[in-house]
């Protein structure tokens, strides 16, 4: 089923014009929406720790950080873009003492409002614009004049104009340049979780340590291994990126296209298939949900356990060497 798109001319900036939007979190996402849509002519406040580096870029970039509660009361729409575990925490100490009705809650994920764990008040709007892209894409498309494209949800219509300020919101932000795609919040929610998951994050970071490892325990060299397994993934992306699956096939050999269709099935398997439902059954029912609400309650435990096995494992060891070699990457160290 196709969604409805919509652009800079189906909407305007009218619907938050006069309004002041708080924006909690000047993170990567909230600098961002902060910026452009400050640029936008939208008056806006930031909510974040003065002393901390986020604080200081804030106020770098013209703002002054004060109290999420603080923020709240002087808001009429807030935008949420505080990490997942701590919005429930933060929501119930500082937003909901705080909250007037015909308030605006924005989110920019739809992970707490779609598990239930921030339930709203029904006098207030809440809605969702989420970019897909990291939020430096966003200020950086916004600057040259371009956008990415957005998703636009609404839970709660409490005015009756919900959508048409989420579409305020979107173009704000530089989404209606490019297209603002219409979902709901659980298509959003549960479509991301699972390509994070599946493809974009898990899933790609298992298939790059595993290749790096059948190749150096062959006896190939791990500077070749990392190349082949890791470096040269962006150029196949860019490739997807601009033309889809048949533009990059389009653009490599005929030994690479040949294996393409020869292997992959040989990799993702129908018995990967069934996992990967699995993965999205665990998601639509909220355990994936519940795991994640779980380990953070114990401290992270086990998080914080699988990205310590991870930083040094060999393909970040060989990559960190070899990205020191390419210093037009602009390499960072974690």
């Amino acid at each position: 089923m196709a969604v409805e798109k919509l652009y800079d001319k189906d909407g305007s900036l009218d619907a938050l014009r006069g309004k002041t939007v708080a924006v909690l979190g000047y993170g990567s996402q909230g600098h961002a929406h902060a910026q452009n849509l400050r640029d936008s002519g939208i008056k806006v406040i930031v909510a974040n720790r003065a002393d901390s580096p986020n604080g200081r870029l804030a106020i770098e970039h013209g703002f002054k950080p004060m109290e999420v509660a603080d923020a709240i009361k002087q808001c009429d729409m807030f935008i949420m873009t505080l990490p997942d575990e701590v919005q429930p925490e933060v929501y119930e100490k500082s937003i909901k003492p705080n909250l007037r009705p015909g308030m605006i809650f924005g989110a920019t994920h739809g992970f707490n409002i779609h598990f239930k764990t921030i339930v709203p008040p029904k006098d207030i709007d809440v809605i969702m614009v989420a970019p897909k892209g990291p939020g430096h894409t966003v200020r950086s498309e916004f600057e040259r004049g371009g956008g990415v494209p957005c998703i636009l949800s609404v839970y709660q219509d409490a005015s009756g104009k919900a959508k048409q300020i989420g579409l305020s919101w979107a173009i704000g932000v530089g989404g209606g340049r490019s297209g603002v795609l219409v979902c709901s919040f659980k298509d959003e929610c549960e479509t991301d979780l699972f390509g994070e998951q599946a493809v974009l994050c898990g899933g790609l970071s298992a298939l790059i340590k595993t290749g790096f490892e059948v190749l150096t325990e062959a006896g190939y060299p791990p500077e070749m291994a990392y190349f082949e397994v890791c470096h040269e993934l962006k150029l196949i992306i860019n490739l997807i990126e601009r033309g889809g699956l048949n533009y990059m096939r389009f653009s490599i050999s005929n030994t690479a296209e040949f294996g393409d269709y020869h292997t992959g099935p040989k990799i993702i398997t129908e018995e990967t298939r069934k996992v990967m439902k699995q993965v999205l059954a665990d998601i639509q029912t909220g355990k994936f949900a519940k795991t994640f609400r779980d380990d953070y309650a114990n401290g992270f435990k086990w998080f914080k356990e699988q990205r310590r096995k991870d930083h040094d494992h060999p393909v970040e060891v060989t990559g960190k060497q070899l990205r020191s070699m390419m210093p037009w990457l602009k390499p960072v160290e974690m």
